[in-house]
């Protein structure tokens, strides 16, 4: 089985909607995005997928990991140690045992990366990948429903019809 770390706040900053999500709203929306994203992602593809976000800033913070799904753990990072520190720690330990794949566009972790048995992926080719994954789960979601034929209204009249008739529904 294929094992991939993400730099979770990497993928954040380079990630449009991501970004977007983080500046317009807050860093925690953003986080658990991404973390919707990869739960499909990795359930499709069947990888093991680690997500790693920094917390060495937290004072006091002891590492933390959290099983999503069989196939997904986040991972926040103890006091002190970077994403990238932790990845190559795993990376080392593993690299060479299993396909290990590191996502992340930090040039320099790309370089330490490549010495320890891994291949990388930056951050927007990642993008690509699971965007390319989320178009086939949504036409294999068409297309198991399209078998699926209901009899209700809003399917047979226009939305700007049903929309009044929803109101005129409502004032009853």
């Amino acid at each position: 089985m294929k094992t991939i770390f993400v730099d979770g706040y990497n993928v954040i900053n380079s990630w449009g909607e991501l970004n977007n999500i983080k500046n317009n709203i807050n860093l925690e929306s953003a986080r658990e995005k991404l973390i919707e994203i990869l739960v499909d992602y990795c359930a499709y593809k069947g990888y093991k997928i680690f997500l790693v976000f920094d917390a060495h800033l937290i004072q006091g913070n002891p590492e933390k990991k959290i099983k999503i799904t069989p196939n997904l753990n986040v991972v926040y990072t103890k006091e002190s140690e970077t994403a990238d520190s932790y990845i190559e720690r795993y990376v080392s330990k593993i690299g060479r045992k299993v396909e290990v794949s590191v996502v992340t566009s930090d040039n320099l972790e790309q370089q330490v990366i490549f010495q320890r048995g891994s291949t990388r992926m930056s951050s927007m080719e990642f993008y690509g990948e699971v965007m390319n994954v989320k178009a086939k789960i949504d036409i294999r979601t068409e297309k198991m429903n399209a078998g699926k034929k209901y009899n209700r209204v809003e399917d047979r009249i226009s939305k700007d019809i049903f929309e009044k008739l929803d109101k005129i529904r409502k004032q009853k």
